[in-house]
């Protein structure tokens, strides 16, 4: 692959006011009892041989450090290149659809600079999907563009997912929110450094703005393409989205073409001892984290590392969090419990297919 810098941005809100986000920023989520999201686009550049790689940090950037440290989990731990935590500006990051915020980018512009790789890859840390960006820089290659983005027919709406109005392949104008049918983009772009640089320089006078809200001005004479994504691929910006997602990934196929041999999704290391399924335990289509310990019913749930769940107690279609304890005769149903939270025994904690019920960490 032709040499290239990545950049992930993780310092924008959402526009959902949902209890799930507060605290920690989007891409800090925990995911499938082992991951977190960012792990995907840190992951999907790690892949493709990148090895500079910039992250934009927001101001609640705590958990963030603290799962990826030095970076040493994907490699990122080096001499020549590696991992670069970068600051996010403080203001300006509410508006829904920002995620490539000028400002932050010109703030950061030394990172460009520094660097002599010829492409700059950029992703966000809210989509869940496995990305060959090797492909993906190749498919800009091809076709001559400016700038490539990879984008996916929209299965649903969202009000938080960029829009973009294509024909023939070009981008030719871009709005916020999808409809089911239009064609969304994933958050992930190629763009020559030297581009990218003086773009930066053209838009300094509205860095209030997103880089590709200030570049649709230019689409008549900047050749934006777009480059299709045909896996599995899963915005997530607010609770409803993060729980389906989740409980998607039960299907095994599904999973599989999330997490391919050839393109694993790292995380950072847990040493942890495996689950242990106790005596009368009954556990079925879930996904079951090393440290747990079964000793109830446990039907279609995601379970993060060090979940117990008590004899008599039972969780269906749910999300627990690390350090979740589900005492005895405790039922959950349609529900995410976040970290470190013990349910009483004999507690009911139900939502609905239409409202998933929520309990905050701690």
């Amino acid at each position: 692959m032709p040499k290239a810098i990545g950049l992930i941005t993780t310092n924008y809100s959402t526009a959902a006011k949902d209890d799930v986000f507060s605290g920690r920023p989007v891409a800090s989520m925990p995911y499938l009892g082992r991951y977190r999201l960012v792990d995907f686009a840190l992951s999907n550049m790690v892949n493709a041989g990148i090895r500079n790689v910039g992250m934009i940090f927001p101001v609640n950037y705590r958990s963030l450090v603290d799962h990826l440290g030095s970076g040493k989990d994907w490699d990122l731990d080096r001499k020549n290149g590696g991992l670069f935590i970068m600051p996010g500006t403080a203001f300006g990051t509410s508006r829904t659809g920002a995620r490539f915020l000028i400002r932050d980018l010109v703030q950061n512009r030394e990172f460009f600079v520094k660097n002599h790789e010829r492409y700059v890859v950029l992703a966000s840390g809210n989509f869940v999907a496995n990305v060959d960006v090797k492909k993906l820089v190749a498919a800009h290659q091809a076709s001559g563009a400016a700038v490539t983005v990879l984008t996916k027919t929209a299965r649903k709406a969202d009000l938080d997912v960029v829009r973009f109005d294509v024909e023939d392949g070009r981008v030719k104008g871009m709005g916020q929110g999808v409809e089911f049918g239009d064609t969304a983009f994933l958050d992930y772009a190629v763009i020559e450094r030297e581009l990218l640089l003086e773009r930066l320089d053209a838009y300094a006078a509205i860095d209030h703005l997103d880089f590709f809200e200030a570049l649709s001005a230019d689409f008549d004479h900047c050749l934006v393409m777009t480059a299709d994504f045909d896996g599995y691929a899963a915005p997530i910006f607010d609770k409803a989205s993060y729980f389906a997602s989740n409980i998607d990934l039960l299907d095994l196929d599904v999973l599989s073409e999330l997490t391919p041999e050839d393109r694993p999704i790292k995380t950072k290391a847990h040493d942890n001892p495996p689950a242990k399924y106790e005596p009368g335990a009954k556990v079925s289509n879930s996904l079951v984290s090393s440290g747990d310990r079964i000793y109830g019913a446990v039907d279609g749930c995601v379970l993060g590392r060090d979940v117990i769940v008590e004899a008599g107690a039972s969780v269906r279609n749910a999300i627990l969090m690390q350090g979740v304890v589900v005492k005895t005769g405790a039922k959950i149903e349609n529900a995410i419990i976040d970290k470190n939270n013990v349910v009483p025994a004999g507690t009911e904690l139900r939502g609905t297919d239409g409202d998933i019920l929520y309990l905050k960490k701690n």
